[in-house]
């Protein structure tokens, strides 16, 4: 299903970037398998399909054969307007056995940026159009008045139409996949072996948490907001059932799009207690089932609408990780990695394209450096937690858009210091050739990525323009401007913390680091000197 949909999308966004999801769910609505792709997506599913359900139910609306329901809502489907769901029920001799669904994120569903992720946004309304759970399909004849509608909301239309397609196929595929296995084994033999593998799955965490260390430990970090920073606490208690995480004591949710459903809470909580299961574990519901949250309604962690929710999916996740991590780290210190860039550092941009004359809009995220570990250093210009996605090719974006790239290479000097150094961030920069209008959206730019066990942190992340009189204009971590022709965005995201005492640093690492121009001389000799 994901190799279909991605290699029939139109977007950059989802061809090039594979900002999709997609899994399988039996007949209770429990995910039962899903490709590799986007955390956040991933452990937001299940949550999706329930209130999708619970939805219909109460709209007094009927799931027959030959359906699709298509979604965005966030506080139905569990991410952000931009993650746009389809949902296709599987019928065998009108018996219902599962579902097929999948996840992608649309590059611009309306709104009042380009790329649909406003950084000002007081409510959910002005991040897009919200889409109810409806009828796409309905006994296999596509709805053009859905379409239409949510198309002609767009800045792009023929793009929306396009991935929406290439959804519907990745859809109609896992359907005949599901099809194929029930029709050969059976739908009792299906649904038997449905439980066997959840069941199984779940004995494999609870042994897993056998061997942990039991009891309860509190967590906190920051997200930022202008001059404020949003706290999310944590307690965590790890027991012999599985894992209890209470979000009390996190920040009330804010008129600013910082707010993270409890879809996204549920995929950022599940995604860090994974990391530390056997690699063998499989995601699906016999693991979900281990996990229980406490987010108290209101708060940045589970708001209530209307409040704007695009970035908690994109920052605020990925802030949770970091503080489900923290609480862990005292107890698991050879399992939790120094803190690392901890951002997806989103840029999205668009205008009038001037060949074409034609609307355009684009939406990417950029890596940073990976944390420093027991045993290993960080890793360079990477992904990290709650995102999955590659980078989109210089050469894409100069083709498609106004654009000449100046730079992108590894920000050198970027990553904390330790005995196990952390990752290198990434700089990346480009002079535009028309107006457009652009948004940046990170983190870590105030409080950098810590460091453990003695390590140093890691650089912050920076955003600054380079205007054609060589004026430099810097940027907030959530900003948004207009460049002129000639102007430059730099970009420079944060590098990952480093593990371990930096003066236990081998005199052969720090020479390599040298040699491969992660650090200068004298960097290495400031930095090491006893």
């Amino acid at each position: 299903m994901g190799v279909a949909l991605r290699k029939s999308a139109y977007s950059p966004n989802i061809r090039e970037r594979a900002d999709h999801s997609c899994a399988v769910l039996d007949l209770k609505g429990r995910t039962i398998g899903q490709a590799e792709h986007i955390p956040v997506h991933i452990g937001s599913f299940a949550l999706g399909l329930k209130n999708t359900l619970e939805y219909l139910q109460r709209e007094d609306t009927r799931i027959d054969p030959g359906d699709m329901i298509i979604v965005n809502d966030p506080y139905i489907s569990g991410t952000h307007l931009n993650d746009v769901t389809l949902i296709r029920p599987v019928f065998l001799a009108e018996q219902l056995v599962g579902y097929a669904a999948n996840k992608a994120h649309h590059v611009d569903v309306g709104g009042m940026t380009p790329a649909s992720i406003n950084p000002f946004a007081k409510e959910l309304s002005e991040e897009g159009i919200v889409i109810p759970p409806v009828k796409l399909m309905e006994k296999n004849a596509l709805r053009t008045d859905i379409v239409e509608t949510f198309s002609t909301n767009t800045r792009m239309p023929k793009t929306t139409l396009g991935d929406l397609r290439a959804q519907m196929a990745a859809n109609l595929l896992g359907e005949r996949r599901i099809l194929e296995l029930v029709t050969k084994i059976g739908r009792n033999t299906f649904w038997d072996a449905c439980e066997t593998l959840l069941d199984q799955t779940q004995q494999l965490a609870l042994s897993a948490y056998a061997k942990m260390p039991k009891g309860t430990w509190k967590g906190e970090d920051y997200v930022e907001l202008d001059d404020e920073l949003l706290t999310i606490r944590e307690t965590v208690r790890i027991h012999n059932e599985g894992v209890d995480v209470d979000f009390t004591g996190t920040a009330a949710q804010v008129h600013a799009p910082l707010n993270a459903v409890l879809g996204v809470s549920t995929a950022a909580v599940t995604f860090a207690i994974k990391t530390l299961m056997p690699e063998e574990l499989p995601i699906n519901d016999g693991f979900h089932r281990t996990i229980h949250l406490t987010a108290p309604e209101g708060t940045l962690v589970n708001p209530s609408r209307p409040a704007p929710v695009a970035a908690g999916n994109l920052e605020t996740s990925q802030r949770i990780v970091d503080t489900t991590y923290q609480a862990l780290s005292a107890v698991m210190p050879d399992r939790i990695p120094a803190a690392s860039h901890g951002s997806m550092n989103n840029l999205m941009m668009g205008g009038t394209h001037p060949e074409s004359g034609r609307p355009w809009a684009f939406y990417e995220t950029i890596g940073g450096g990976y944390g420093g570990r027991l045993g290993a250093d960080g890793v360079e210009a990477v992904q990290v937690n709650m995102t999955n996605t590659m980078n989109t090719p210089i050469e894409v974006m100069e083709h498609y858009y106004p654009l000449r790239f100046e730079t992108y290479e590894i920000r050198e000097g970027s990553g904390g210091l330790g005995e196990w150094r952390g990752g290198m961030g990434i700089e990346r920069a480009f002079t535009v050739k028309a107006f457009v209008q652009i948004t940046v959206l990170g983190d870590r730019s105030r409080i950098p990525p810590h460091g453990f066990g003695g390590g140093l942190p890691g650089q912050p992340s920076e955003y600054y323009v380079v205007k054609r009189n060589g004026q430099r204009v810097h940027l907030k971590s959530k900003d948004a401007t207009v460049l002129e022709p000639g102007d430059t965005l730099v970009i420079h995201t944060a590098g990952g913390g480093g593990y371990g005492n930096p003066l236990k640093r081998t005199t052969s690492l720090v020479k390599r680091d040298i040699e491969e121009g992660y650090i200068t001389e004298e960097q290495a000799s400031k930095a090491y000197a006893q």
